[in-house]
């Protein structure tokens, strides 16, 4: 999300290229269970499933974040829009 918001802000894309770890195996480690959610009818499952056995879980959801500049962005400023302001300045108002 941070390489995102520097995008939008039109800073240069720095130190923000790497990827996520395995939160299951990285659960696993430490001794909890881990797991990945592969489709969203997979998620309340995988949370009763886990809710169920007790103990500590790790439930990894990945996100798309491919709305983001469009609702975040573009529509918040459509709708904040002051003529000669930002739209960071016209929602804080």
């Amino acid at each position: 999300m941070i390489r995102w918001k520097q995008s939008v802000d039109q800073f240069p894309d720095f130190g923000m290229t790497f990827g996520n770890p395995d939160f299951v195996k990285y659960a696993q480690a430490y001794g909890a269970q881990g797991t990945r959610v592969a489709a969203i009818g997979d998620l309340v499952p995988s949370l009763e499933r886990a809710f169920a056995a007790g103990g500590v879980h790790v439930v990894t959801v990945p996100i798309d974040y491919s709305e983001n500049e469009r609702v975040l962005v573009k529509e918040l400023r459509e709708r904040f829009s002051v003529p000669g302001g930002s739209a960071a300045g016209s929602a804080a108002q």
